[in-house]
């Protein structure tokens, strides 16, 4: 039996709880989901001010050779995120602007890779959001096989195919399938409650007075001079 597959159906979260996702972005998510979730922040957006929330169609790749990036084209449909590892540590720019037109015009809303890009200012220019551990001319090569649609671990996460990703300026999150909807409406909640907070703390409330943190002060010994 292969070592490597495409598997090229698997279930996605529904689009309306993708947008509800991106619309709350990546930290109110993390907190939401019991601030788990975060990739560490060795991955940063190529672009400034992207949002996006989509299913994880996820690649794993030979460091240095994209052969698998293509070959997960045709599995991509309209709102996933490609999410990318290497078998070992690269910065080899293994995305630039004509992969990402193809995966684009099969409905990708971003790529997060735990590798090196290339064609920064085109990819900006066209607006296709990238997270990526670095930016490198080093070219790759398409020889080595890997597969598509089977877990990855990037960045200390776990990513399972179809899971909700959301990337933003802040970082990454990543929320399991099964938990997606419950999450979004813990999100939802958490920034009406910080609607009210930050109109209190506009008006000038101290917070260590909104969050009764006074007590807490004392009781750890600091002390008013």
């Amino acid at each position: 039996m292969s070592r490597h597959v495409v598997v090229q159906s698997i279930e996605r979260v529904a689009a309306d709880v993708l947008k509800g996702l991106a619309d709350e972005g990546a930290s109110t998510v993390h907190e939401a989901d019991g601030r788990r979730g975060a990739f560490t922040p060795e991955l940063r957006p190529i672009q400034s001010g992207a949002r996006i929330a989509g299913s994880a169609v996820t690649v794993s790749c030979h460091p240095g050779d994209n052969l698998m990036i293509h070959a997960a084209v045709e599995t991509v449909r309209p709102g996933d995120v490609v999410v990318v590892t290497t078998t070992s540590p690269s910065t080899d720019g293994m995305l630039g602007d004509l992969l990402a037109t193809s995966l684009r015009a099969h409905g990708a809303v971003g790529v997060i890779l735990d590798a090196g890009v290339r064609d920064a200012a085109e990819l900006r220019e066209m607006g296709f959001p990238v997270w990526a551990r670095a930016i490198s001319p080093q070219g790759t090569v398409k020889a080595s096989p890997g597969s598509v649609n089977v877990p990855v671990v990037l960045c200390g996460q776990v990513v399972e195919p179809g899971d909700a990703i959301v990337a933003d300026d802040d970082g990454i999150v990543v929320i399991p399938f099964s938990r997606a909807e419950a999450v979004v409406k813990k999100a939802q909640a958490r920034t009406a409650n910080e609607a009210a907070k930050r109109e209190r703390l506009a008006a000038g409330e101290l917070g260590v007075d909104m969050y009764q943190l006074r007590p807490l002060l004392e009781q750890l010994g600091v002390e008013y001079r």
